[in-house]
């Protein structure tokens, strides 16, 4: 290359080997103590050094005879390997320096990282905590394994140690700002490395208890220090340090300051960092008038949040009396109280299905900046996580549409300086401490000012009394005024007169709005009797899915019309203030309107059979489009070959990523359809929906629902006496069993659906259920009983040419054989599944068959292999939302770096499948990751954290009667001998 401007920069490292490039071009850097010299030159950041300098750096008290013509030797060879940049090495004043040439300056990783640590700590002095934490991630992926590798001499070494306690120190900068983050499990496992690798290093300690402590796991977090203590007087004879012994005693007394402090985010002013300030309240009507009264009372009562209490407002009232719009525009008053921010949820609490507050908690969690990582499951700790998130800040929560109090209490902020303003149907008198405020309809005055900004003063002026005729046949009640006024708003052909005597002639009852219900039922008829036959037609049968939402696709189905069409019609609804848009391509019903809508189709949809065709194809949409995800999902199974018959079609997917998110994204629309499809026309395509969407059960979110769907539907099969949908019901709740750890119910329905199975010939149920029953059995080591079930349907499953479930049962063969001794078979058993995987493209399936193998090759002794078979296996799992299956290859990965004596590998695996199993595969399986976690953390010599391991183990394996029990006895008894 040319010496010209287009010569490629020099770049060096010293963060690991000295080497040096040109571009992208290695050059030879020489004998390591020619490297040893660069090595010194290059970081004196251009700053000259003597020769006697460098004979001190090279060679120390002991310099060879010809040590300054051994430096001239390296100096030239330094020259010619750099070749067109010879003159970066600059020689004089008898000395050497490297230094940039033409003006262009050199690459150095040392330098680089310097610079991002510097950028970093500007970051978070201004309060931009993610720029810092990205920042020294960057610079801490400059190193490359030990700095100054493979060199000697007195300043290598002096340097050597100054990187690592520099590596350290940006390490534990950037573990605390992952704290701060909520990131407490990816700290944990991390902490626990380090503090392996650096056991007397007290600061490393101190963050992993607070990690451990902030996670819920206060009794490990115990035992770290007892290790520590104990590991000090053994090594140094001296106690912790005063800040590591102050955090134990705060820990024992569950300080409240030790709880996760506000999350930062970017933030330009280091005196007065920026929180995460959540702005969820809805946007306030430009419109809303009246209700002075109750808007200055809600006012001054929210202002006493800024004193020593905590601020509760309950508003109460009927259907449609504007309790929500009311709450929001005080709410959006009242904002200047709560700078910290503003938190808002529906809870849906007039509908079948009210939001679980444990749910709620989750949203605001991250609403307030807690990762997913950090939110703990369980509605207590959830609770109680908010409460410590939100201590020192004022936020005010709008919790709209409550059901009753109980759903109410875990959702309060609980801090002096927060408020919460709760609407609801029912009146909060067993909320204590609330300020209960009844909200009535409008006066007449109000009324008539809100019919008039809606309609315009031009047309209310020329006939006010045909206007007052309409406000009062509203009965003053402003959700029936808005929508009325809306209607003619939008109808500049009508009168108002026109409008007043539509509603005098189809109700002159609305005066007596006092009952109830009844009153907005008779409100939203004011709606209705303005629409269009198809638009009527749409708002029947929309109302007759379950569901928070629908999508176009799913309500086109509903209405069997072509989405253009079925968006215009759907959108007239929206305009009519009858159906909302929840986002682009989605609509909601409020609950209320919802159950009007239905009350409408059982009254006026003829034949009464459209209602239950509307269902049928909405269910049919479901199960097609589903089956089309499931082949992508899962090719070659046969399952979508033994489905019930469709008549509506589904979407199609262009791949399986977006199959997946359809799958996640319509999982409650999707399950609550099943759990209404309950009739004898209905149930078997509802059976088979489930069985589809089986992912659907390793979802934390999703679980649950799927759970309870199944057992509604295996309680009508059996009204109706069908046990071919009983069989596969119980098909698919041995799978919702198995994940959750509940291996004996899981077995008595595997026995269920192979006894139904084979009663009904049901090709799907009786080769599943001997191959469900066989991975039963090889769970609970009874492996004699696992062959012949695991034979007989592999058996069934050639029979039915389903080629995939064929090579699980292949898998599953060969961890019986793996288990009994029969390495051989058990590898060419795995080999064989995952050989009809491939050629079948089931890159899902394929993990399953790569997990066996990785087993297999463990028990063999073949680690390496091992360790690359579930590497494989957990880059899919991960990519196909497997928590369950990702959880265990950490867990089998663990125990491959345990048994080839790498105990902190295996340790950071182990918090891995902990993280991972978090809500997924039920207190068996996380028993065993505790038990796997205690024995690396022993290896460590962290015996006092692997107790507490083991004793958290124990009563799980006692409560199941698990044969793990010995095992883990065996292993406190040993540690309480040690």
């Amino acid at each position: 290359m040319d010496d010209g401007p287009g010569r490629e920069r020099l770049r060096f490292t010293v963060l690991g080997p000295v080497r040096a490039w040109r571009g992208a071009t290695p050059l030879a850097a020489g004998s390591p103590q020619q490297r040893a010299l660069l090595a010194a030159l290059l970081l004196r950041g251009g700053r000259t050094a003597t020769a006697s300098e460098l004979v001190d750096a090279l060679w120390g008290d002991e310099p060879p005879h010809a040590a300054l013509a051994a430096l001239r030797t390296y100096a030239s060879r330094l020259r010619k390997a750099l070749g067109a940049d010879a003159d970066a090495l600059v020689s004089e004043s008898g000395g050497y320096a490297i230094r940039p040439v033409d003006g262009r300056p050199l690459d150095l990783d040392h330098d680089l990282a310097e610079q991002h640590a510097a950028e970093a700590e500007k970051a978070k002095a201004a309060g931009d905590r993610a720029r810092a934490r990205e920042l020294l991630d960057k610079a801490l992926a400059l190193w490359d394994g030990e700095p100054l590798a493979n060199l000697a001499g007195p300043y290598v070494e002096t340097q050597r140690t100054r990187l690592h306690e520099w590596r350290l120190s940006l390490t534990e900068t950037r573990i605390e700002l992952v704290l701060e983050a909520g990131c407490h499990a990816e700290a944990v496992s991390e902490l626990t490395a380090l503090t392996a690798a650096h056991p007397l290093r007290e600061r490393l300690r101190e963050l992993l208890m607070l990690a451990l402590y902030r996670s819920g796991r206060q009794a490990e977090a115990l035992a770290v220090y007892a290790d520590t203590r104990r590991l000090l007087a053994d090594e140094l004879g001296v106690d912790p340090c005063a800040s590591l012994a102050d955090l134990q005693q705060r820990i024992l007394r569950a300080d409240p300051d030790l709880d996760l402090p506000p999350v930062v985010t970017d933030g330009p002013d280091a005196a007065d960092p920026v929180v995460v300030r959540p702005q969820q309240l809805p946007a306030t009507v430009a419109d809303f008038t009246g209700r002075r009264a109750f808007v200055t009372e809600l006012g001054q009562q929210l202002a006493t949040a800024e004193g020593s209490v905590m601020a509760v407002s309950a508003l109460t009232g009927i259907g449609g009396v504007g309790k929500t719009t009311l709450a929001v525009h005080v709410a959006h008053a009242a904002r200047e109280h709560f700078p910290d921010g503003q938190l808002y949820v529906d809870l849906q609490g007039a509908g079948h299905t009210p939001c679980e507050p444990e749910a709620v908690l989750g949203s605001f969690l991250r609403a307030l900046g807690t990762p997913d990582s950090a939110i703990p499951d369980g509605l207590e700790e959830r609770s109680a996580l908010y409460r410590s998130t939100l201590a020192g800040r004022r936020v005010l929560a709008l919790l709209d549409n409550a059901r009753d109090a109980a759903q109410i209490r875990p959702l309060l902020p609980g801090a002096e300086g927060c408020a919460a303003l709760i609407t609801s149907r029912a009146r909060m008198i067993d909320l204590a401490g609330a300020h209960l405020i009844d909200l009535d309809v409008m006066s007449p005055e109000e009324a008539l000012a809100l019919f008039t900004r809606i309609v315009g003063e031009e047309r209310v002026n020329s006939e006010r009394q045909a206007a007052m005729a309409v406000v009062g046949a509203c009965g003053f009640l402003p959700l029936a005024i808005r929508i009325s006024a809306s209607r003619l708003a939008a109808r500049r052909t009508w009168t108002v007169s026109t409008l007043a005597s539509k509603l005098a002639d189809e109700r002159r009852r609305l005066d007596e709005l006092r009952a109830g219900d009844l009153a907005v039922k008779a409100t939203f008829e004011l709606g209705y009797g303005q629409l269009e036959p198809q638009q009527a037609r749409a708002f029947r049968l929309l109302g007759l899915a379950d569901g928070p939402d629908i999508s176009l696709a799913a309500a086109a189905a509903i209405l069997d019309l072509p989405l253009e069409p079925a968006e215009e019609l759907i959108e007239s609804l929206v305009d009519a203030s009858l159906l909302e848009s929840a986002a682009p391509g989605r609509y909601r019903f409020h609950d209320l309107v919802r159950l009007y809508a239905r009350a409408c189709a059982e009254r006026d949809e003829h034949p009464p059979s459209e209602r239950e065709a509307a269902l049928s194809r909405l269910l049919d949409f479901y199960l097609t489009t589903a089956a089309h995800m499931y082949a992508l999902e899962r090719p070659g199974d046969r399952l979508v070959d033994h489905m019930e018959p469709t008549n509506y079609p589904g979407l199609e997917f262009a791949d399986r990523p977006e199959a997946l998110k359809w799958l996640f994204g319509e999982a409650r629309c999707l399950l609550a359809c099943a759990q209404q499809s309950t009739t004898e026309g209905t149930l078997r395509r509802a059976v088979d929906l489930l069985l589809l969407t089986l992912d659907l059960a390793e979802s934390s979110a999703d679980s649950h629902q799927y759970e309870q769907a199944n057992k509604i539907l295996l309680a009508a099969a059996r009204d109706l006496g069908d046990q071919r949908a009983e069989a596969r019901l119980h098909t698919s709740l041995t799978n919702v069993h198995t994940l959750a750890g509940r291996l004996d119910d899981a077995d008595a329905h595997a026995r269920s659906a192979m006894l139904l199975g084979l009663a009904t010939e049901d090709a799907f149920s009786s080769s599943n259920a001997p191959n469900d029953r066989g991975i039963i059995a090889i769970i609970q080591q009874r492996y004699a009983d696992a062959e012949p079930y695991l034979s007989q349907a592999r058996t069934a499953f050639r029979d039915d040419h389903n080629k995939q479930s064929e090579a699980s049962a292949l898998c599953n063969l060969a961890r019986v054989h793996l288990e009994t001794g029969r390495l051989d078979s058990a590898i060419r058993l795995a080999k064989e599944g995952i050989d009809i995987y491939r050629k079948l493209g089931a890159t899902r399936r394929l993990a399953n068959g790569m997990y066996t193998l990785g087993l297999a090759f463990t028990r063999a002794g073949r680690l390496d292999e091992a360790a690359q078979q579930l590497t494989e296996a957990l880059a899919i799992f991960q990519d196909n939302r497997q928590r369950f299956w990702e959880g265990m290859t950490y867990f089998r990965l663990g125990e491959i770096d345990l048994g080839d004596h790498r105990p902190t590998q295996a340790a950071n695996h182990a918090e891995q499948a902990l993280t991972a199993l978090r809500g997924v595969g039920g207190e068996w399986w996380r028993a065993n990751a505790l038990t796997l976690l205690g024995r690396a953390l022993n290896a460590i010599g962290h015996t006092g954290r692997a107790r507490v391991c083991w004793q958290e183990a124990l009563p799980v394996y006692e409560r199941l009667g698990s044969p793990e029990v010995r095992e883990v006895q065996s292993l406190l008894a040993l540690a309480a001998a040690a």
